[in-house]
């Protein structure tokens, strides 16, 4: 597992774009729910229904590679985590994004980092850093200033505190993912680990779907497609795969310090195309989250001699 004392640059760059690129999800399911009339699953099967052939033909590819092949044990495990991570949470987030606001949405699901540590040290006895610390620090006292200017601004709302429990349920679940994958991804590979939890994830949504609606209501119309794509190759495929091999080289704590971006490219997004509002509060925030993500990626370089 790596330490802050070992950190590779290139695992720190692959983190922080996967974690950007997760960010746009927000605003395109926001754009979607504004423009377009669809229901939270349908929305979710779309997503990963034009996922699904990229991660299907991975997980193809990688049966044929030569790799050890998995336990029985650990095919429960990634099935169980990509659930979670990529069906449960997802959906929670989902519906919290109906009512709340998308710069509010990422602040209160950057929560995870303290319940993904609060998981290392209880389940695996992993301590933190004095550098994950002070990262940590910086990071959620920028959170803590930006999520209070949200709540001045969006308390009127009488969904806020449903959609905010969605959104809180979320980042719980999220980290239960982060911190499982930590584990299972040294086992079996970061591409392997990836496209198996996908591929249990779609199951899960495609099933509740599939309980829930009936197959006509997937008939699309233009927007639909266009929104279904980018949530599948912009916000999912692509940011799957760079943040697991990114976590695969720093560990699931330093990952969670590093896509700390998440936020701020969530604000910075949904003021430039939803016309959010911006306040000093999300401003003098964003500072914060900023110093947290430059200290472990500083630490990571002197450590490299880079």
């Amino acid at each position: 597992m790596a330490t802050s004392k070992n950190l590779p640059l290139p695992g720190i760059v692959l983190t922080f774009l996967g974690a950007v690129l997760f960010s746009t999800k927000a605003i395109i399911v926001k754009l979607a729910f504004r423009n377009e009339q669809v229901d939270v699953i349908t929305l979710l099967a779309l997503r990963m229904l034009f996922s699904l052939p990229f991660f299907l033909g991975v997980a193809i590819w990688t049966r044929d590679a030569a790799v050890k092949p998995m336990t029985a044990r650990q095919w429960v495990l990634v099935s169980v985590i990509g659930m979670m991570g990529y069906y449960i949470s997802s959906w929670f987030d989902f519906i919290g994004l109906q009512f709340i606001s998308a710069g509010l949405e990422r602040l209160i699901l950057f929560l995870y980092p303290s319940f993904v540590a609060l998981i290392n040290m209880v389940f695996f006895r992993q301590r933190l850093s004095r550098m994950q610390k002070w990262a940590l620090l910086c990071t959620y006292l920028g959170i803590g200033m930006a999520y209070y200017g949200e709540l001045l601004l969006d308390f009127g709302n009488p969904n806020f505190l449903f959609g905010s429990m969605m959104v809180f349920f979320c980042s719980i679940t999220y980290a239960i993912y982060l911190a499982g994958s930590g584990r299972l991804i040294p086992q079996v590979g970061s591409t392997r680990f990836t496209a198996y939890a996908m591929l249990a994830a779609t199951t899960g949504v495609l099933l509740h779907f599939f309980f829930t609606h009936e197959v006509g209501d997937l008939q699309l119309k233009a927007g639909m497609w266009k929104y279904g794509l980018l949530l599948a190759i912009i916000a999912t495929v692509l940011p799957a795969f760079l943040m697991n091999a990114g976590l695969k080289q720093i560990g699931s704590n330093n990952a969670a310090i590093v896509s700390s971006i998440g936020p701020v490219s969530t604000i910075a997004q949904a003021y430039l195309f939803l016309g959010e509002t911006m306040h000093i509060g999300q401003i003098a925030g964003t500072v914060l989250v900023i110093i947290g993500v430059l200290l472990i990626g500083w630490k990571g370089r002197q450590a490299s001699g880079g």
